[in-house]
């Protein structure tokens, strides 16, 4: 018996679970794990699995992925901030973080096939633009899951494992993002095979939302304020549920953090939509030519054109319930806060991380936080180049280069 029930966020209905994604019902809404266990209660396990209890799991698999979560002093104090503190995924062994694939993204996978391997014996498709086909093809080989990973051309030599074991499957498409969503779109829909969910998966949010549990058990309290990089937004709804649960819980305090959330200009669909007062996303808030934005930005793991905003328990919903903000960073600014970063942390950051930490700093420069504000910077990956080096990791070789409009005939012949 799983220790949680599955809920529509629009109706509060439950639902049966069976690896769903979606509301059996056709509601235009996310689908929410409603725990049994109504305190966290921190399992004996050294990886994320330690919150096994507020995650739709029942296999737990071997693996040193897992949120941390420290104090940056020299940041702090350049910052000027007296209660800042920093949740870090990715590989940073003097920080206690051995994420191989350098990002957070692990926190997502391995609740993800774990969730998978409950139900069903399909195997999993994903679509990337790089950190997430990482992270599913290192816990994939890791833990012995197939995988089939979609990504376009540019992100290709992104992908790599400590060890090629052969579960993931490399499939490069000629376009940017969302032509890899297509094509990973139409393998899902093929008998075998079934999609990773994106924010529509709970396993995926709630793996997320393990950084928001490790601050509050770290700092002893949920932050005042959240500061990340998204792309989907999926990590802001994941601290919102995260933090609505520890509200729940009675222990770390009653009130929900302020998601102060970042997009990297000039792709800004949900910063543009959140300042603007809408619930949705019109096509002026993608831009006059979104792929010439797309192209343009440092993070273009922050580039999805159809994130969850305007779904019941989506972004627009998170960012109500919690007073967000959405804030922007320029390349420029984002690079700058990587040469800060790594002036006082031994690792690089991945550039959505950067991102983050730019808002962080023009939030403070513009007098947007207060100097004792307890801040949760979520710093969602970095240190792949170091991983590279002193693992010795291997890249994933593509199994087939296509193109958007590849026939059904041709890619099951991929397949």
């Amino acid at each position: 018996m799983s220790g949680y029930d599955l809920i529509c966020v629009e109706n509060g209905e439950k639902v049966e679970e069976r690896y769903t994604l979606s509301c059996p019902n056709g509601h235009n809404s996310l689908l929410r794990a409603e725990y049994h266990s109504k305190q966290l209660n921190p399992q004996d396990y050294d990886n994320i699995f330690k919150y096994s209890d507020w995650l739709p799991v029942k296999t737990v698999f071997e693996s040193k992925a897992k949120p941390v979560c420290f104090r940056s002093e020299k940041l702090s104090k350049e910052l000027g901030l007296s209660d800042l503190w920093v949740g870090f995924t990715g590989y940073y062994p003097e920080r206690n973080a051995h994420a191989v694939s350098g990002s957070f993204k692990e926190l997502e996978a391995l609740p993800t096939y774990s969730r998978l391997h409950d139900y069903s014996d399909d195997t999993i498709v994903i679509a990337s633009a790089g950190n997430t086909a990482r992270a599913f093809a290192e816990i994939g080989n890791q833990i012995g899951k197939n995988c089939v990973i979609v990504v376009p051309e540019k992100a290709e030599d992104r992908i790599t494992v400590s060890n090629d074991r052969g579960f993931a499957k490399l499939l490069s498409v000629k376009g940017d993002y969302a032509d890899a969503i297509a094509v990973a779109d139409r393998i899902a829909a093929k008998d075998g095979y079934v999609p990773e969910g994106g924010a529509k998966n709970i396993a995926r949010r709630d793996g997320m939302g393990t950084v928001m549990l490790e601050g509050a058990l770290t700092i002893g309290h949920i932050p005042d304020r959240y500061f990340q990089g998204v792309g989907s937004g999926t990590g802001g709804i994941s601290a919102w549920e995260a933090a609505v649960r520890l509200m729940d819980d009675g222990r770390f305090g009653d009130r929900l953090p302020v998601l102060e959330l970042s997009q990297n200009e000039p792709f800004l669909p949900m910063a543009k939509a959140w300042n603007a007062g809408r619930r949705n996303i019109v096509p002026e808030d993608l831009g006059e030519d979104p792929a010439t934005d797309v192209a343009a930005v440092y993070a273009d793991v922050l580039t999805n054109r159809k994130p969850p905003y305007g779904i019941a328990g989506g972004v627009y919903d998170a960012m109500v319930a919690c007073n967000g903000r959405f804030h922007t960073a320029s390349n420029t600014e984002a690079k700058d806060a990587e040469k800060l970063w790594m002036s006082i942390e031994n690792v690089r950051p991945d550039p959505a991380a950067s991102v983050a930490l730019a808002t962080l700093i023009k939030a403070v420069d513009e007098g947007k936080v207060g100097k004792d504000d307890c801040i949760l910077l979520n710093m969602t990956g970095g240190g792949r180049e170091r991983a590279k080096e002193e693992l010795s990791l291997q890249t994933v070789k593509p199994v087939a280069r296509l193109c958007t409009d590849v026939s059904d005939e041709d890619l099951a012949e991929v397949l």
